[in-house]
């Protein structure tokens, strides 16, 4: 009993110190209403609250990016979360979670807080758009392609030295896609031609220009129709390397077989353009697909049949679709929509009928013209997704989201690039508007988030590869307030 008072006691006595050492003291006679950030609000609108995600997924990412329970217990007058990094250091050294350690959670809980609003840094500009800006797997290698047939790929632990600088074959307007295999020795890119090329980027030479310096072998998905009878939006390879999977402009998703070197499995999946495809897991069975007919559907590969129905079908954007990230465990996955919206997804609530019925009632065409005002509340009566989070733009070009990673946040946000310039970060939870960074003067087509650091690496239509990162002092930035601050320490 005296042990436990005894603990108790000191419980609250750290909890003193990491909320005194972490707060602002405020004089209160210069008090005024709180301003927020340029960029930074919520995604619901001005004069209104996030709403909280009320679904299975909240408690999952909450469990993956909050800290022990005995750290999160709330004291008068003062918020429960975030808990500062002191705090943490002292619920660490007591041993309040019982392992001696910070949990993964833990570990989440403090790195997710550092959230890469800080710079940007120019690492790199080209003279031609840039379509394409991945990080590896462990983040050792990023990867930038441009339009005008250049794919650079750097080495970020070589202070961003470029690695490599290959030069590509037959490209057909644009480099549509690019994808590392799993060991990082082979990167496939794609364009509007049926032949996804293959280069080994493990060699010692610099440049690759491709059959003069090296051999960029060509993978045939066309099947005997042509050389230009459809163009190829996306590709990636599966978790074991072993299998390539597209996404074309002949409304269908096909599987190259890279051991026996032959197209597997053709789809005709949708009835517009396949924009975008990935596999839902390690496994490799489940696919996922995106298309300009709206729809997001699930496929099964071991019970296709012969009549390749999908497993599901996922109504809710109004427009097309331009990207799909699998969440990594089967179950979950976000899209981007030109109806200016991501919508996050749950594939137990898919159905099998599609409806046809259309919900437009103007004409609009993304590539070159804006989104109509009055198109934007619309909802679809169907609607099946779980959450919709808005606020960015998607126009002109096929932008990307993404879940940020599971390492260092718990997958806590969602982040996309944007027609307006601007790379946004939503708080998968709540729907709030985190931040909204600005540098670029043209589109953001795609951007890439470090999957150890807090680091966001951004490629525009203005050939710039910039980086952000999270403020020297170790927090996000406080917003600016019209009153006099007087600043102890920051945790």
């Amino acid at each position: 009993m005296n042990t436990a008072m005894h603990f108790g006691a000191g419980w609250r006595s750290i909890a003193e110190m990491g909320y005194a050492m972490s707060r602002l003291e405020i004089e209160p006679e210069s008090c005024e209403d709180e301003k927020s950030l340029d960029g930074v609000g919520n995604s619901q609108g001005p004069n209104e609250l996030p709403r909280c995600l009320d679904h299975e997924l909240a408690h999952l990412t909450n469990l993956k990016s909050r800290p022990h329970e005995h750290l999160i217990r709330d004291f008068p007058g003062r918020q429960a979360l975030p808990v500062s990094t002191v705090k943490m250091l002292a619920g660490r050294e007591c041993n309040y979670s019982r392992r001696g350690r910070f949990s993964s959670a833990d570990c989440c809980h403090m790195l997710s807080r550092y959230v890469p609003v800080n710079g940007p840094s120019r690492l790199d500009q080209m003279t031609s758009r840039a379509y394409v800006s991945q990080f590896s797997a462990d983040g050792s290698l990023f990867v930038a392609g441009f339009q005008g047939s250049h794919i650079r790929i750097y080495n970020v632990d070589k202070g961003w030295k470029c690695q490599k600088n290959i030069l590509t074959k037959s490209l057909r307007w644009t480099i549509t896609d690019t994808s590392l295999s799993p060991d990082q020795r082979y990167l496939v890119y794609a364009s509007m031609s049926p032949i996804v090329h293959i280069v080994d980027i493990g060699s010692a030479a610099m440049d690759s220009l491709a059959n003069i310096t090296e051999i960029h072998e060509g993978l045939d998905f066309s099947a005997d129709s042509g050389p230009y009878s459809f163009g190829i939006f996306s590709v990636k390879f599966s978790t074991d390397g072993r299998e390539v999977v597209a996404g074309s402009s002949d409304d269908s998703i096909y599987v190259y077989d890279l051991v026996a070197n032959k197209l597997s499995l053709r789809i005709p999946a949708h009835e517009s353009d396949v924009n975008t495809v990935c596999f839902a897991d390690e496994s490799g069975h489940i696919i996922y697909s995106g298309s300009d007919d709206t729809y997001c559907k699930v496929w099964d590969r071991r019970c296709l049949g012969a009549r390749n129905k999908p497993a599901g079908v996922l109504m809710g954007h109004l427009e097309g679709i331009t990207f799909i990230d699998s969440r990594g465990d089967g179950r979950y996955f976000i899209s981007n929509g030109k109806d200016q919206t991501i919508k996050l997804w749950d594939i137990r609530k898919m159905g099998s009928d599609i409806c046809r019925r259309g919900f437009r009632n103007f004409e609009w065409d993304y590539r070159w013209m804006d989104y109509p005002p009055r198109a934007r509340d619309s909802k679809h009566p169907f609607d099946l997704s779980v959450a919709t989070y808005k606020g960015h733009s998607v126009l002109r070009t096929l932008i990307r989201c993404y879940f940020s990673p599971v390492h260092s946040t718990g997958q806590k946000y969602i982040y996309t690039g944007s027609h307006d310039s601007c790379v946004y970060i939503y708080d998968v939870v709540t729907g709030a508007q985190v931040a909204a960074l600005k540098h670029h003067k043209s589109p953001v087509r795609d951007c890439s988030w470090h999957p150890e650091y807090p680091m966001i690496v951004s490629s525009s239509w203005d050939g710039d590869i910039v980086k952000w990162e999270f403020f020297g002092n170790g927090e996000t930035e406080i917003p600016a307030m019209k009153k006099k601050i007087r600043r102890r320490h920051l945790y």
